[in-house]
């Protein structure tokens, strides 16, 4: 999370730096309108700063998600710019708007207009034309900014209108852009924050109209079919069983994009199985959780043709520590499923990559009870040689930063891996972290949350 929060700074500070080298006369402005002028080229720089970079992490490209982390991480980056981007341009409104009424109110006088400057080059001429209706453009496309991002950020808005709305962003996208190269200073382009900007513009550009064109990805797409289903009523999960023949293989713990509906668009969910080229098989971990996996097991047909994108996710248990704890949180034990299948399939073939004096202790947090789920979990355990504790909130208490001191000694050496609820996460992370525990090194938080 400290790389995310620098990266995130960086990318802000980095553009507002860029723009003070190329405007250094906000320190001279002497009257409030020479400040406006100056405050909006700002505000404008960092707000499509911002949505450029969160346009180009919508095409889910491969390199920012191993430095970052995961997709997960990359996805919590593209949510935080898009708030940023937010934010700014309704400071930049604000700066566009507050003056004319502060004017139309008495409370300011309107400065008077220099002489417009003569015939010059016709680009330069043709963007002087075109500053009415750039404007104009700019503040409606704005108010569709405002409306577009908050549903976003409603978790309870549905899942199937968010996946159609959110690519409405690709076209406010291209319309601000015009806005931006229209009225962004003409000197600016000849300064390093006119070609990050030229750069980020024109990035932005190219990842709306894939995205318009409905490819992000598509070479990470493979098709599939629904060989079986199973549904787990007391924890109402259902899992899912498909072919995939031209899948490139997953490590244990990562996940997939799945498309069971082409109006409803792809879906994240944790891949539970372990991978097998002689049987190209991927087992799915759904909860109901929403309005579309409410009910899902009754719309799934066996035969059924689906799309199975990715993997993805840096949730791989890779950090060479011979003690590990892992903290599945509901739903969250699936990626370990995925991992004690692997280590299971390991001691079976006695394979030199596994590591037979690695101690692993298993703690599945739950509030349901699902005695089929709970003995499935123990058989894996068993054979991977994980030590598993099931703890169900209203029966054994909840599971905290002490409990887990002191049931595993070792805790300060080991490795811990947490998937579940945020909230748990983050409490368990600071009770650690009070407790001397390097949480930036030895704690992993799968954050799996795409919106």
């Amino acid at each position: 999370m400290r790389k995310l929060r620098h990266v995130f700074a960086g990318a802000v500070v980095l553009l507002v730096v860029l723009w003070l080298i190329a405007e250094p006369t906000i320190f001279r402005s002497t009257t409030f309108f020479g400040l406006r002028t100056t405050m909006l080229q700002l505000t404008g720089v960092v707000a499509m700063g911002c949505m450029g970079f969160a346009m180009v992490l919508a095409l889910r490209p491969m390199w920012p998600q191993a430095w970052l982390g995961g997709l997960d991480k990359m996805y919590r980056l593209h949510k935080w710019l898009g708030i940023a981007a937010l934010v700014t341009s309704l400071l930049h409104w604000l700066w566009a708007k507050g003056p004319k009424w502060a004017v139309g109110w008495g409370w300011l006088e309107r400065p008077a207009r220099g002489e417009r400057a003569g015939p010059g080059n016709s680009v330069a001429d043709w963007l002087s034309d075109q500053r009415g209706l750039a404007e104009s453009i700019g503040e409606w496309t704005f108010y569709a900014v405002v409306v577009l991002i908050l549903l976003a950020l409603i978790q309870q808005f549905p899942y199937r209108l968010f996946y159609k709305t959110h690519r409405l962003l690709a076209i406010t996208w291209l319309l601000l852009v015009f806005h931006t190269v229209v009225l962004m200073e003409s000197d600016y382009w000849l300064s390093p924050v006119g070609w990050v900007m030229a750069a980020l513009l024109t990035a932005g550009s190219w990842a709306a109209l894939v995205v318009l064109a409905r490819k992000v990805s598509v070479s990470r797409q493979v098709p599939g079919t629904i060989t079986s289903s199973h549904w787990f009523g007391d924890v109402h999960s259902l899992e899912i069983e498909a072919e995939v023949p031209t899948w490139p293989g997953h490590r244990p713990g990562q996940y997939a994009f799945l498309t069971l509906d082409g109006a409803e668009g792809a879906h994240p969910y944790t891949i539970t199985s372990n991978w097998c080229p002689e049987r190209p098989m991927i087992t799915f971990g759904i909860r109901e959780l929403g309005d579309y996996t409410r009910g899902l097991r009754d719309r799934l047909v066996i035969g059924q043709a689906v799309k199975v994108e990715g993997p993805y996710g840096g949730f791989d248990f890779d950090d060479h520590r011979a003690r590990q704890i892992w903290i599945g949180g509901g739903v969250g034990v699936t990626p370990f499923i995925a991992r004690m299948k692997y280590l299971a399939s390991r001691r079976a073939d006695r394979d030199t990559d596994f590591i037979p004096s690695q101690q692993i202790d298993l703690f599945h947090s739950t509030t349901d009870i699902d005695q089929e789920v709970f003995d499935r979990l123990a058989a894996d355990a068993w054979a991977a040689g994980v030590r598993l504790h099931i703890l169900v909130d209203a029966r054994d208490g909840l599971l905290t930063g002490e409990r887990l001191r002191s049931t595993v000694p070792e805790w300060r050496e080991a490795g811990i891996w947490f998937c579940g609820p945020s909230g748990f996460g983050e409490a368990l992370r600071r009770d650690l972290a009070a407790h001397g525990f390097p949480v930036e090194k030895q704690f992993h938080q799968e954050l799996f949350a795409m919106r």
